[in-house]
């Protein structure tokens, strides 16, 4: 399977988050919500911009400050990020903040005018908050479910998992860099080259 092929759907979902924002009437404002809102707010105006390297640098700011990526890094890369070297870390984590920013950029343009309604947020035991919202889409289809989990890091709140239809973004990306080291020979530079590659590319 090709590099990032499973997370084409949860990237072109995720990405269509950076729309209009509509509260719903009864729902009880909270800080986490209020991130979500703010970055979905970013996004929609970053859309409305052509896409350009100051484009795709807005929204890699957007990762880097509203988004826990180390932490994320960490969890999608598994049981070969306590093999990896602190350089092979760096590297990862840099790569995986360019090749996201750079596969945000491009699909960016293909979803504009959405809706995205927050619903409710639930507190969970281990410090995570789920902000739970919908997507409503203009075609009429049924709107999809993301749920957003944000907990409190060292810089303020963070949003550290997307789930599109239940799918955690997350655990998609694990699933696929853990297959694509072992189809190269278990090597974790293998995969950093490729994501590396990947920002760099036209």
């Amino acid at each position: 399977m090709p590099l990032l092929a499973g997370r084409r759907l949860a990237f072109r979902l995720a990405a269509g988050t950076a729309v209009a924002l509509l509260a719903e009437p009864a729902f009880a404002a909270s800080p986490a919500a209020d991130l979500v809102s703010a970055t979905v707010a970013e996004g929609f105006s970053i859309m409305k911009s052509p896409n350009s390297p100051q484009r795709q640098a807005a929204i890699k700011q957007i990762l880097m400050t509203r988004f826990d990526l180390p932490f994320m890094a960490q969890t999608a890369l598994g049981k070969y990020w306590d093999g990896a070297t602190a350089e092979q870390r760096q590297r990862f984590v840099k790569a995986t903040e360019e090749s996201e920013a750079k596969t945000y950029n491009e699909r960016f343009g293909q979803y504009s005018g959405l809706e995205l309604k927050v619903v409710k947020t639930t507190d969970r035991p281990n410090g995570v908050e789920v902000v739970d919202t919908r997507i409503i889409q203009q075609n009429g289809s049924q709107p999809l479910k993301l749920e957003w989990e944000v907990r409190k890091t060292n810089q303020g709140l963070r949003i550290t998992d997307v789930k599109v239809e239940g799918v955690s973004m997350v655990v998609t990306r694990r699933s696929d860099f853990n297959s694509y080291i072992q189809q190269n020979g278990g090597k974790v530079d293998a995969l950093i080259e490729a994501l590396e590659a990947k920002a760099k590319g036209p």
